[in-house]
């Protein structure tokens, strides 16, 4: 799990610093700041939630309340357990450890924990239906029931095998590399960009490429373009997270979900000071996006990754820092 830490701190790369912007975007206020018909019911299924807990099951609120860890910071209400702060944990404010946690269980089940609700709401009404066009006439069923088995599909979440050794880069998607350029970032300098398409049968899990902390995280909204489009990249919704790794010397990585034309919600909860181990889950786009790699350029830097190849998020090796070559640092 990312923790907030104070005591890892790889060193800083040499990139600009604008006062000005802060680092966490205070347009994210949710891990969803894009919203969602699905996340409006479950925000809504809390609030009724905690209303029950409170007046018939007290002595849980209490005891919960006694457990919790962390300030209330700008929360807009008092969470009672960790359902709560499903869609707020990026907001550093409450949280339980743990061992204090009933409902950890979550995260051991084969499916992405923040796509649960989805799951439930779109898959419960895609099995409901067939059913009932099933007393009518049972080929009905068919549809409604394949499209069951797509949403159970599309928000699994397979155990990934993480290389390791430094410098090692691996796939922050699944999906299908588009896209290898070279290009001069702003930020990173002389840079390589990966450019990954998701289709709807791809896990869209988002995984960190390489281990390193959060220096920045950045949401724009935009439209929704078919993620195959190369404008897509520039004018659809977007959320880009900064890290400093400490296999480049605290040099910069940018890590970039893209909305696409039916995937129209991202999911962030990481925060500004969380590290992230390599290959370690932070995020997720819901049905069908793009993803974006960029890392530095330089002469340690081999490319192992080929355009059209079929790559998996935390364990495909998209590239690797060579040791045995000097990394230098951003001019």
């Amino acid at each position: 799990m990312s923790t907030p830490t104070e005591s890892i701190m790889p060193p800083r790369s040499n990139r600009p610093r604008t006062d000005a912007v802060p680092a966490m975007d205070p347009a994210v206020k949710s891990i969803q700041p894009g919203g969602g018909v699905v996340m409006a019911m479950e925000l809504a299924w809390g609030r009724a939630r905690r209303a029950y807990l409170r007046k018939f099951r007290p002595g849980y609120v209490s005891r919960m309340a006694d457990r919790r860890q962390g300030e209330r910071g700008d929360l807009t209400f008092d969470p009672v357990d960790s359902r709560d702060m499903k869609y707020y944990r990026n907001q550093g404010s409450y949280w339980w450890a743990d061992a204090d946690d009933p409902f950890l269980w979550r995260d051991a089940l084969p499916f992405v924990r923040v796509g649960l609700a989805e799951l439930l709401v779109l898959g419960g009404a895609a099995l409901l239906i067939s059913v009932v066009m099933a007393l009518f006439w049972w080929p009905l069923f068919l549809p409604p029931f394949m499209l069951f088995i797509l949403v159970v599909w599309f928000f699994r979440s397979p155990r990934r095998a993480v290389p390791s050794g430094t410098g090692t880069v691996v796939s922050p998607a699944d999906g299908k590399l588009v896209e290898i350029v070279e290009i001069d970032d702003p930020v990173i300098g002389p840079a390589i960009r990966f450019g990954i398409f998701l289709s709807i049968f791809n896990v869209h899990a988002n995984r960190v490429s390489l281990p390193g902390r959060v220096v920045s995280v950045r949401y724009r909204p935009g439209k929704f373009l078919n993620a195959l489009r190369p404008e897509s990249a520039r004018e659809n919704e977007k959320l880009d997270i900064e890290l400093e790794s400490g296999d480049l010397d605290g040099r910069v990585i940018r890590i970039r979900q893209i909305t696409g034309q039916f995937a129209r919600r991202i999911v962030c909860w990481a925060r500004v000071d969380d590290v992230f181990a390599r290959g370690e889950m932070y995020g997720m786009i819901k049905l069908g996006s793009r993803t974006e790699l960029v890392i530095p350029r330089d002469d340690a830097l081999s490319i192992v990754a080929k355009i059209g190849e079929k790559i998996f998020a935390g364990s495909t090796v998209m590239a690797r820092y060579q040791s045995d070559v000097s990394i230098e640092s951003d001019a």
